[in-house]
């Protein structure tokens, strides 16, 4: 079977004193991908780790959730930041909806301009409460932040290998340098008193 992984949610800060925690909910199937029982392997500033969901809830459009391996602030508040990666069938994915992307899938794309010529690679996504932003390595190295919205970034496709972009005017522009230098710094002359 072909796997992919999917980026369920990130944990957010800690809810209350017994464990429960925020979610940022990154899929258009939260109901079915945060069933209880869902089981996340997760990676930790202290090392692996695997999070049983005990359950979830929902207030005011906030998912929160609790786990069987978390049962108090401490504990949840380490957890910030980590994110619920669930492995998928890559088939059934596809069969669901054959224009979907993951993230997972775009790293190592060539990006082209919206005219043909070739901006960079594709690094990974980086997630941002606002949007997601595309991260490009340059061919002279450097590393852009497009942001992930159809109207910079109006085709992906996974066949080709190639992400189309259509970036604002000077995202992707070299800083030049100035072989020479900076410019000498000139002073104003005294200011005159006034009569």
């Amino acid at each position: 079977m072909n796997t992919l992984d999917v980026t369920v949610a990130t944990i957010g800060r800690a809810h209350g004193l017994r464990g429960e925690l925020a979610l940022n909910v990154r899929t258009d199937q939260p109901e079915e991908r945060l069933g209880r029982g869902a089981r996340f392997e997760v990676s930790t500033g202290t090392g692996p780790r695997t999070l049983t969901l005990r359950g979830t809830r929902r207030q005011q459009d906030r998912w929160y959730a609790s786990f069987e391996e978390v049962t108090d602030r401490t504990d949840a508040e380490s957890l910030r930041g980590v994110d619920l990666v669930l492995a998928v069938d890559a088939e059934d994915e596809a069969e669901e909806d054959p224009d979907a992307w993951y993230p997972s899938q775009l790293t190592g794309l060539t990006v082209r301009h919206v005219d043909g010529h070739e901006l960079g690679t594709v690094q990974g996504v980086e997630h941002y409460p606002a949007q997601d932003l595309l991260v490009v390595r340059t061919p002279d190295r450097r590393r852009v932040q497009l942001p992930l919205v159809e109207a910079l970034v109006p085709e992906v496709d996974l066949d080709t290998g190639v992400v189309i972009a259509n970036p604002p005017g000077g995202l992707f522009d070299a800083v030049a340098e100035d072989e020479q230098g900076p410019e000498p710094e000139t002073s104003a002359p005294p200011a005159r008193p006034q009569d």
